[in-house]
């Protein structure tokens, strides 16, 4: 009840006010039945304009942070996730990626929308970073297409370190379902994973127009003390060195 309320009544509204948002091949979201949506991300709002736009529910694995704050931010934001339907996923424990795997294929199994973000956190200059291979072994596991959305605008509304929205023209574009079926009982192989992953980001990433890097948007978010962004690899920005057309015949 909450999730409609939030939509239709409650944030819904400010949302359409602020971000004019337009919705770019709503018809390649299935009107029923599993499937993945894989999204670039760009702000924390994504998580809000993607499911105001699309007309089925849509599950996201949540971090566990979320579910675990104190006082009465924390407490706000645990009765909001939890009221929206969002599933808590630990990230720090050893078992991190096996429990988020299992938590997709609950989600799944029940002929829902999963919302996933390849990249694993937000990007922090823009550009589409190298994604994770979970969201290959999750396809692969329960067999369910892959859908890209590429969400635009976003980062203008809500830019990274900003605690005040302003108003931004917001576009989310869904691309064509991808079927992994030709993959069928190769869940496991890491070329495998990884040539899945990629053409998914592929396809992110001629959606959304966005520059790609291949390095872990996680490596660029370690900072010194004094805030300088320091990299753990060099970040690829030529045309050389975009990602190459990944789909697998």
């Amino acid at each position: 009840m909450w999730y409609w309320l939030f939509k239709y009544v409650l944030l819904g509204p400010l949302l359409w006010l602020m971000g004019r948002p337009k919705l770019e091949g709503g018809e390649n979201i299935p009107t029923g039945g599993p499937a993945i949506l894989a999204s670039n991300h760009r702000a924390v709002l994504d998580s809000f304009y993607l499911p105001l736009l699309a007309k089925r529910r849509i599950t996201f694995l949540a971090k566990s942070e979320y579910f675990t704050g104190t006082g009465l931010k924390g407490g706000f934001q645990r009765w909001f996730f939890s009221a929206v339907g969002q599933v808590p996923i630990d990230r720090t424990g050893a078992d991190a990626a096996q429990d988020a795997l299992n938590a997709g294929v609950r989600v799944l199994s029940q002929g829902k929308l999963l919302g996933i973000y390849p990249e694993g956190t937000r990007s922090p200059d823009g550009r589409l970073y190298k994604g994770k291979t979970g969201l290959a072994r999750l396809a692969l596991e329960t067999g369910v297409p892959v859908i890209p959305v590429a969400m635009i605008g976003t980062d203008k509304m809500n830019p990274i370190g900003s605690k005040m929205w302003k108003p931004a023209k917001i576009t989310v574009r869904v691309g064509e379902p991808i079927d992994f079926s030709r993959f069928e009982g190769m869940g496991g192989n890491r070329f495998v994973e990884r040539t899945v992953t990629d053409e998914v980001m592929y396809s992110l990433m001629q959606l959304a127009g966005q520059e790609y890097v291949d390095v872990y948007a996680a490596s660029l978010k370690n900072t010194s003390p004094k805030g300088a962004t320091i990299a753990a690899e060099p970040a690829i920005t030529s045309d050389a060195d975009r990602m190459p057309d990944t789909q697998a015949g």
